[in-house]
């Protein structure tokens, strides 16, 4: 075992930025509006689990279905730019698939891509070159930890900042995630076609 707290605080803060949970605070009541109900443990625990598996798995099993870092990289950035239009143009195009909305939403697109999304996985294969596997799961661990406070308290987060402080955070939040999705496309685009 190998803990050592500069991996640990840089590895968190390298996941926070990615997972940008603060950001996706906008999208966590939208979508809650949605459904009616988020299930903030389950889609904490999904996420955690997802982040973790891949952090062991990940780059066997791209390789195992013949698909790279960059190609799943590109395929998540369309995921994320849809979400992104939705927010900036107010129109809805995730439709859920008739079972239960609210664990379908727990899971997709809260858990994965959201949280677990090819952003925070991709970082987690470029963090694991650099830094000790111990390390790097106490910060998935301690982001899952805000993820949970940020999904259990943003019902009181949504009434601090009311109907019009969330539709304009919603609007800025969407051209973040609009350039996040473009920037995870355009550096990971021209890779595949080296």
């Amino acid at each position: 075992m190998k803990f050592n707290f500069k991996e640990i605080l840089t590895a968190f803060m390298v996941l926070f930025a990615v997972i940008d949970i603060i950001g996706n605070i906008p999208i966590i009541i939208d979508l809650r509006k949605k459904v009616g109900h988020i299930q903030s443990e389950k889609a904490s625990l999904i996420a955690g689990f997802i982040m973790i598996l891949f952090l062991f798995v990940g780059q066997s099993l791209l390789s195992l279905i013949g698909i790279d870092v960059n190609s799943f990289a590109v395929a998540g950035s369309f995921i994320l730019f849809f979400i992104a239009l939705e927010m900036i143009l107010g129109i809805t195009l995730y439709k859920d698939d008739g079972n239960s909305p609210a664990i379908t939403a727990t899971v997709f697109p809260l858990a994965f891509p959201l949280i677990a999304g090819p952003g925070s996985l991709t970082t987690l294969l470029s963090l694991r070159a650099e830094f000790a596997i111990e390390n790097i799961i106490i910060a998935i661990l301690l982001n899952i930890a805000f993820l949970y406070i940020v999904l259990k308290t943003s019902s009181k987060i949504e009434k601090i900042i009311g109907p019009n402080g969330i539709q304009i955070i919603r609007k800025i939040f969407g051209v973040i995630l609009l350039a996040i999705s473009v920037k995870l496309f355009a550096q990971n685009i021209k890779v595949l076609f080296i």
